[in-house]
């Protein structure tokens, strides 16, 4: 039996594993680079090894050093987790050439299916309905297709082209984002399907040749090619489900399958559906799985790989619905581009389980209050997950649990997902793999523009009472006392877009608030419930209930609106009954600062610059790429912002940038002409 496990992975799914090994009696060793050494799950462990380094080559990704951690702790099992060497078969095979027990699949089925072109033809000859593909792109005639990584997965190397003129270009960003993530540059090209949806079967088989389907996952909605949110039982057209499980036991069979997997399909509009991939690992959406059969898959895998038989040989009956989403640090209206910082605050409520099968709200976290978000690794904080009896009541409950959550620090996708929790058309099952395209309006933040001033007010308000509180002196004075009180208090802030706005309000004598404004007002802003007429009438009729340094009620109009609000430095969180802001506080006498270049295009987060598009003195037009920027494992293009000159490109390709830092210089047409 398993005494003492290694688990050769980081963040919440090392978090996962450990939660059923404290349940099973069994000792627990992580391993952690330099980045992660506070983090929560190092912390959780029994032991703990540093790996030196901070990237993924550095660490997570080096065979030797993580056996010699086994070694040096007393591990005498390794658990790869998802992700990193987790279907790297030279990796399996190591660690059990090392003595030590594997948990996942043979390494021949992970050689099997970790080639995604020698998997297809396999699994095509077991009767597995397939896509067409190519690896020649000279011979691709028709189109659209999909661009895909031969090893590895999660969304990246791949590529959507619609007509030949996209092809080489995708086949090129294809190959350095594969060779980037998985150091395996390898790509094909299949026929993609419009309106196509993701689903996939959680198969587990023994080294008795046992192998069972354990429901179906319905994954369509997606960003980058990357699940955001997964459910289970999916909701299938009649007889479906049925056929998918046997697709996916005979993919089981046919690489004589033991521990968990997945086998990915897509499910055509007319019913047919065909084999994507087969994940060789525990996936990231396995939670909806145990909610809704009952079981504890990383109990089954430890199990397995100590020998013993399946305790099952079908699936028990699915109760309920569950439905999980994926907590990303990143920004969706920015092309989800992926944010790093601290996480000051992380809090859900209404959690009753955290890594449990216990239905309910469950937290799967590899995060906490203080956490900083590095450019190491990939953005997901957590697997927020949510079991109900119905759909719609397991839809209503995560979304709602999302709305109240305070995540601050960083941006992360919050808004976008539950918007699309509460879409009419999500509700309705009227989902596919492009879903979120065909729905930009998903992506405007929950917070209405109209409420912006008066989260700014409730911001500023909060702020003179800390100043109040904290006061060596008169302290029992209202915010602002002064013998001439017509004059009104002015607070500053910028918002999320980068915009001022302006705060202004007079207390009474008594301490209650006298009158405000703000700048844009929120008849300007849009989406007020002030009445119309003349600016002085554009702001809505509000009674100061109280305000204390983190919490502040407004009555507006007549109805009360409570606003919890969380100060770091300049920085002010304010949580609504509508939506969360992030506002910046500016000083009243700010320091002068250097002065940007005209058209200067800045560094969102550190990374890589890893192509250079244009030289200097170049024109482009709008929407041209100058460069592309590997942060996060993702390749992201900067654009140019208009029609212009390349005046200056102060990095070349292979340097390293921080945030803020020039990247390129474009002067607008009409500036660079004699």
């Amino acid at each position: 039996m398993i005494s003492r496990l290694l688990v050769a992975n980081r963040g919440e799914i090392a978090r996962r594993v450990f939660a059923t090994c404290r349940a099973l009696g069994v000792q627990t060793v992580a391993v952690h680079s330099d980045a992660d050494a506070e983090a929560p799950f190092v912390a959780e462990a029994d032991q703990a090894v540093r790996l030196p380094g901070n990237t993924p080559a550095e660490t997570y990704l080096r065979i030797g050093a993580i056996l010699d951690a086994a070694r040096r702790s007393g591990a005498d099992a390794v658990h790869p987790g998802y992700g990193f060497l987790a279907e790297n078969a030279e990796f399996a095979t190591a660690v059990a050439d090392a003595g030590l027990t594997w948990v996942g699949p043979p390494a021949q089925a992970i050689a099997a299916m970790g080639d995604k072109l020698a998997a297809k033809a396999l699994l095509a000859e077991a009767g597995v309905p397939m896509l067409p593909t190519w690896t020649d792109a000279a011979q691709v005639t028709d189109f659209p297709v999909l661009v895909k990584a031969s090893a590895g997965g999660g969304g990246r190397g791949m590529r959507v082209v619609r007509d030949a003129d996209g092809l080489a270009e995708a086949v090129s960003g294809a190959r350095r984002e594969a060779a980037s993530a998985f150091g395996d540059g390898t790509v094909f090209i299949e026929r993609y399907v419009d309106s196509g949806r993701h689903v996939e079967v959680q198969i587990f088989g023994d080294a008795y040749g046992t192998v069972v389907a354990l429901g179906v996952r319905e994954c369509s909605i997606q960003r980058r090619h990357q699940k955001i949110v997964e459910e289970a039982p999916g909701v299938l057209p009649d007889g479906v489900r049925e056929r998918l499980h046997e697709a996916a036991v005979a993919a089981g069979r046919a690489v004589d399958y033991v521990g968990a997997g997945t086998v990915e399909f897509l499910l055509a509009p007319g019913g047919e559906f065909y084999f994507l991939e087969m994940n060789t690992r525990l996936q990231v959406e396995h939670p909806v799985t145990e909610l809704t059969t009952g079981l504890d898959l990383v109990r089954l895998q430890l199990l397995v790989a100590e020998g013993s038989p399946l305790s099952l040989t079908a699936a028990p009956p699915a109760e309920g619905h569950a439905i999980e989403v994926r907590l990303c640090a990143e920004d969706p209206a920015q092309g989800y581009r992926p944010a790093t910082g601290t996480l000051h605050r992380f809090a859900v409520p209404g959690v009753t389980a955290e890594f449990a099968s216990e239905r309910g709200l469950r937290l799967d976290s590899g995060v906490v209050d203080g956490s900083v978000v590095t450019v190491h690794y990939d953005s997901m904080l957590a697997k927020v997950i949510a079991w109900a009896p119905t759909r719609a009541e397991a839809a209503r409950a995560l979304a709602g649990a999302l709305a109240r959550a305070e995540l601050h620090g960083v941006a992360t996708n919050r808004d976008l997902l539950v918007r699309v929790l509460r879409s009419p058309q999500f509700g309705a099952v009227d989902v596919d793999t492009g879903f979120l395209d065909r729905h930009p309006e998903l992506f405007a933040p929950l917070l209405p523009a109209g409420d912006v001033p008066l989260v700014a007010l409730a911001a500023a308000l909060a702020s003179a009472a800390a100043r109040r509180a904290s006061a060596p002196v008169l302290r029992g004075l209202p915010s602002g006392w002064r013998n001439v009180p017509a004059f009104p208090q002015v607070t500053r802030f910028t918002g999320r877009d980068g915009n001022e706005i302006e705060s202004r309000y007079r207390l009474n004598r008594a301490g209650g608030l006298a009158e405000w404004s703000a700048s844009p007002s929120p008849a300007a802003a849009g989406n007020t419930p002030a009445a119309e007429g003349s600016a002085a009438d554009a702001m809505p009729a509000v009674t100061m209930v109280e305000a204390y340094p983190e919490r502040v009620v407004l009555d507006v109009a007549g109805v009360r609106r409570a606003y919890r609000v969380h100060r770091v430095g300049s920085e002010i969180f304010v949580d609504g009954p509508d939506g969360a802001a992030r506002l910046a506080e500016l000083p009243r006498f700010p320091l002068p600062t250097a002065k940007l270049a005209a058209g200067s295009l800045l560094a969102p987060l550190p990374g890589v610059v890893t192509r250079v598009h244009v030289a200097v003195g170049q024109r482009v037009v709008a929407g041209d790429p100058l460069l592309i920027l590997e942060a996060m494992k993702l390749e992201h293009p900067v654009l140019a912002p208009a029609d212009g000159v390349v005046a200056e490109l102060p990095v070349p390709a292979g340097g390293r940038v921080d945030t803020g830092a020039v990247l390129a210089v474009v002067n607008p047409l009409e500036e660079a002409q004699p």
